[in-house]
């Protein structure tokens, strides 16, 4: 099985959209790991609610095309998701795969690594607590170094809501 990482990322009923996302992957996936969710603010465009952000661990059989196009887009679409021109427009949904082993390719336009890990709090701060010392192949950095750099204004941990979805999510696992 591959380890990979998957952001989790909603600000259209989000309490209901990242748990369900949640459900639905850890039928597709095993889920090693679920970071805290944070309350953080959005890109872009800041007359939108803000967004629940998290990162998960799993691991799979399935290449990274096959995650993002047969699960992860599959689950944007069933939860809702709009695609538009504005790509920090407000969603029910957003799964991006952000780190698979230590592949470095590019899908449909996006690099893996995330090139993003390194200039985004909400990415860096919880790969960081689910993979601490994970090296990021070709950024010559550290998962560790990245998000010690990261300001961590606007993020709030929202610690009740992650132990809900731990315990219903992780539910079996020792």
């Amino acid at each position: 099985m591959t380890r990979a990482f998957v952001s989790i990322g909603s600000n259209i009923d989000p309490g209901k959209n990242v748990k369900e996302a949640l459900r639905l992957l850890n039928k597709h996936v095993y889920i090693k790991a679920i970071s805290t969710v944070y309350l953080t603010r959005p890109i872009g465009p800041r007359a939108q609610p803000p967004f629940y952000n998290c990162v998960i661990e799993i691991a799979t059989y399935l290449s990274p095309l096959e995650l993002k196009r047969a699960v992860l887009r599959r689950i944007e679409d069933v939860l809702g998701r709009k695609r538009t021109a504005n790509k920090f427009a407000p969603r029910t949904i957003d799964l991006d795969l952000i780190l698979y082993d230590d592949l470095r390719i590019t899908i449909d336009d996006r690099a893996l690594p995330d090139p993003d890990i390194v200039r985004r709090p909400f990415l860096a701060v919880p790969l960081h607590e689910i993979a601490p010392g994970l090296v990021l192949p070709g950024l010559s950095t550290s998962v560790d170094e990245a998000a010690a750099t990261l300001s961590c204004d606007g993020m709030q941990p929202l610690d009740r809501y992650t132990d809900l979805i731990r315990k219903e999510i992780l539910h079996d696992r020792k």
